[in-house]
């Protein structure tokens, strides 16, 4: 973390730095039978990534939160890709990837979707970023970074057409 130099006093957050510390990480949290599945959207895309970056030959899932919100009335059923898991999930060992752990309420959805497809032996969950701010007593196995933010202000993970992170500081709706 360090301020923006075009932006004094904004906050740089090396998005691809976070991700090669996530990496090895992980390593400590698999095992030669663990599924990897990502959060929607930030999540899949660090699923997707890893997978390809380890050289694991099976696909990663993609979970969505979406049905499991306890503010699904006001937020609907996003755009966002739709829960894929091509594996069976009944005994599994899945490492769950995500982007910024805050609330843990993202978390915990994610958790009851997984748990419509069947009840995996142990799920870990590894983000780029804890920010704190936990309203849940949900942790992260591993996070590659850990800082504060303004209850105000959302930390989103953005990809490139070149496929590369980068962080987004924004405003709360």
């Amino acid at each position: 973390m360090a301020t923006n130099p075009s932006q004094p006093g904004a906050l740089f957050l090396d998005a691809e730095a976070l991700y090669r510390e996530l990496v090895r990480g992980v390593q400590s949290l698999r095992r030669p039978d663990t599924r990897i599945v990502g959060v929607t959207s930030g999540g899949a895309w660090l699923a997707e990534r890893l997978t390809q970056d380890l050289g694991l030959k099976e696909e990663p899932g993609v979970i969505s939160s979406a049905m499991h919100r306890d503010d699904f009335a006001r937020r609907g059923l996003s755009a966002t890709a739709q829960t894929r898991l091509d594996f069976d999930v009944n005994g599994a060992h899945i490492l769950m990837l995500d982007d910024v752990l805050y609330t843990g309420r993202t978390t915990r959805a994610a958790i009851n979707e997984l748990f419509d497809y069947g009840r995996p032996a142990a799920v870990v969950l590894a983000v780029l970023v804890d920010r704190g701010g936990r309203e849940l007593p949900i942790q992260a196995d591993y996070a590659a970074a850990r800082m504060a933010l303004p209850a105000d202000q959302l930390l989103a993970l953005a990809r490139g057409a070149d496929g590369r992170f980068s962080f987004q500081v924004e405003r709360a709706v």
